[in-house]
């Protein structure tokens, strides 16, 4: 097209060059090039030896205009010529007159020629203008019709069912609250948007905006004839990802959440509005104009109630208005009242469960900050205890009755309350999150003072894996990787290595062996170790990419140090964490050097097999896989595929075998990268199981 339009524009300044007087001017400067111009006129002489030998001077040649005038072609009669020619004169000038006579024609047709084909091609010109403008009026329609689709979807927002979904049911949050509706209506209404939730949010998603009183009647309007299906869970907790995040919990909420409710379950999550809360991806982010109260020291004290929708998932703030400052500090936890902090949330979010109606299946509590909602739950609200104030102490618990050795005394310290051991004590099922120990090793090393509690309750333990979120981590769609790979087409991933090496100012080798590791933690590592480790491979041609990740943990001078000691041409290391280049170095890597093979933070391990790289772990299998001599088999899918295919691989022996068997090698990662590890398979089912047998009580 470029072309074409400045072809164009040359024939358009020829066309108002045509049009002015001097045509013929304009005419020989177009045949020009292509014609050889006329000689000049040439003056022969003829020497003699005669003493009276005279020059003799041919006339100059003259061209014909075009009209037939002759110019320059008729001889003009020299002073000293008396007038007559002999025959060979005048032969010669008739030859001459004939020889011009013939080129002028030829000129003559040339320009003719020239000029039909300048009108062609300006008739071709405006013909492909018009074609032009035709183009660019329908581009320009095009332009408006996208950007009109566009500002729909901004509209939108993302919405899609599932958010749509929540953004109803929060709406009937709000209308129990404000006493529009009943608990067992707003119960039945919310089975009833569960249950339909695709075909509703066809019908109501441009009634979101109407009043309450006018979506209410068409709810009840749509509301009959339902079947329930999977469950309703809430999840009670601190942290979710990425409106709060601070330790491992933040991503497994999220992560777990969306799987579930990709299989059709429904979870909702409540949180403390943090002052420091990300609410820019919130969706609908409303405050529920409703009076909502807690019980806490004695009283009850006011919260304000705010909804939204993240990833789908719909989730509650509780702010308090009287302990305002319980949750508007610089950071999440680590400050002396924790305690009172987290069992006001905790209380406030039972109330406010309570009192909206709501009937979930399963109440998922977290760590011990919401750990005492169990016994709250078992205590206070499934015997519907609120009458009775006067002896309730602090968030309503009779202390009493629950500091006993079966309770929520401590173990070891008698003379404290253990509000982790009240969750386990009064919780229907306890899941312990570990990608690799197994029950019995958990019990046994990992109970943290509670192994005597963790035994005598063993039949409600289950052991579940951390996950990934498949959508975003997956070789064959990674938006991230500069070329897309799965087991059916490998060739990617050997591009994504060289494009890793040539981010980290590596020497391009094909055959080097690429070592990449992400921390997570800096005081994880064995320094000293690793520096040896590091040197022994580079030795053998290895290269390593290492990257900190200092969303959680800054450099400390430990791996500064490091990092100065191990100045090599072969080792890279990036000082802050970038989503990008973590996407890159697992897929450009061969190896991932791991801290351990239970990372809850960033599942380092279980993205390194998705991406076809093996994850080894640093302390040669000293303390991460010492326990494969525990006959116990209560272990995770994952736990087993690590044993059976790495065994206590160190990362000499890793290298070794690379080098040693490469095409053995490529089949066993293969056939890592086809197990499904993410958060919608092994983590996922065993959740389900959970909440199946306490649904089943």
């Amino acid at each position: 097209m470029y072309y074409l339009n400045e072809k164009y524009e040359i024939l358009a300044i020829l066309s108002q060059w045509w049009a002015r007087e001097d045509l013929g001017m304009l005419m020989a400067t177009l045949i020009n090039p292509a014609i050889p111009s006329t000689p000049p006129p040439r003056r022969f002489s003829i020497f003699t030896s005669t003493p009276n030998a005279k020059f003799v001077k041919f006339p100059a040649l003259r061209c014909l205009r075009k009209n037939g005038e002759i110019n320059g072609l008729s001889r003009t009669p020299s002073p000293t010529d008396p007038g007559g020619q002999d025959d060979g004169e005048a032969e010669l000038e008739q030859s001459s007159n004939v020889e011009m006579e013939t080129k002028n024609d030829e000129i003559r047709r040339l320009f003719k020629e020239a000029q039909q084909n300048i009108l062609f091609l300006n008739k071709q010109r405006l013909k492909a203008v018009e074609e032009l403008n035709k183009t660019n009026r329908e581009k320009e329609l095009l332009i408006d019709k996208i950007e009109e689709l566009e500002e729909k979807n901004r509209r939108a927002a993302g919405k899609d069912n599932l958010a749509l979904c929540w953004e109803l049911l929060l709406r009937i949050d709000s209308m129990v609250l404000g006493g529009m509706i009943s608990t067992a209506e707003a119960s039945d209404l919310r089975a009833m948007v569960i249950d339909r939730k695709v075909s509703l949010a066809d019908v109501f998603s441009d009634m979101l905006q109407r009043r309450d009183a006018e979506l209410l009647a068409e709810l009840r309007h749509f509301s009959e004839g339902r079947k329930k299906k999977g469950f309703h869970i809430i999840h009670i907790c601190t942290e979710m990802e990425p409106l709060v995040s601070i330790g491992p919990l933040a991503p497994y909420i999220t992560g777990l959440s969306r799987a579930l409710q990709r299989k059709g379950h429904l979870v909702e999550v409540i949180l403390p509005k943090y002052a420091s809360l990300d609410l820019d991806e919130v969706q609908g982010l409303r405050e529920i104009e409703a009076e909502s109260y807690s019980y806490f020291n004695g009283q009850l004290h006011g919260n304000r109630i705010w909804t939204g929708v993240i990833y789908g998932i719909g989730v509650t703030f509780i702010q308090p208005l009287y302990f305002s400052s319980f949750f508007s500090r610089d950071r999440i936890y680590d400050y002396p009242d924790d305690f009172e902090r987290f069992s006001y949330f905790s209380r406030a979010s039972l109330d406010y469960i309570a009192k909206s109606g709501k009937r979930p299946d399963v109440l998922h509590l977290h760590n011990w900050e919401t750990a005492i909602v169990g016994p709250l739950f078992w205590d206070i609200f499934a015997k519907q205890c609120l009458e009775e104030p006067d002896k309730l102490a602090l968030c309503g618990l009779d202390p009493g009755r629950l500091h006993r050795p079966d309770r929520m005394q401590d173990n070891a310290k008698t003379h404290l309350a253990n509000i982790l051991k009240g969750g386990v004590v009064y919780s229907n099922k306890v899941v312990i999150m570990s990608s690799m120990h197994s029950k019995g090793w958990i019990i046994r090393s990992m109970s943290h003072g509670l192994e005597p509690t963790l035994a005598l309750h063993k039949e409600k333990l289950l052991v579940a894996p951390c996950g990934f979120d498949k959508s975003i981590w997956d070789p064959s769609t990674d938006k991230f990787l500069p070329v897309n790979y799965s087991t059916e087409n490998m060739r990617g991933k050997d591009a994504c290595k060289v494009a890793l090496q040539q981010q980290a100012g590596l020497s391009n080798h094909a055959s080097a062996i690429l070592v990449g590791c992400i921390f997570s933690e800096v005081s994880d590592f064995d320094l000293e170790k690793l520096k040896a480790v590091v040197r022994n491979a580079t030795k053998g041609g290895a290269q390593f990419v290492f990257m900190v990740n200092d969303a959680v943990s800054t450099i400390n001078r430990a791996l500064k140090s490091f990092q100065e000691e191990l100045e090599d041409s072969n080792v890279k290391f990036f000082p802050h964490y970038d989503e990008a280049l973590s996407h890159l170095i697992l897929a450009g890597s061969d190896i991932i050097l791991c801290q351990s093979f239970h990372n809850p933070l960033l599942q380092v391990p279980l993205k390194a097999l998705k991406y076809g790289a093996a994850p080894v772990s640093e302390t040669f299998g000293e303390k991460n896989l010492r326990y494969t001599a525990d006959h116990d088999h209560e272990i995770t899918r994952f736990s087993q595929f690590m044993r059976s295919s790495f065994r206590n691989m160190s990362l000499s022996q890793a290298l070794d075998e690379i080098k040693t068997n490469p095409s053995m090698w490529k089949r066993k990662m293969m056939d890592a990268m086809t197990k499904d590890f993410s958060w919608d398979a092994e983590c996922y089912d065993i959740h389900v199981s959970a909440y199946a047998a306490v649904k089943s009580l």
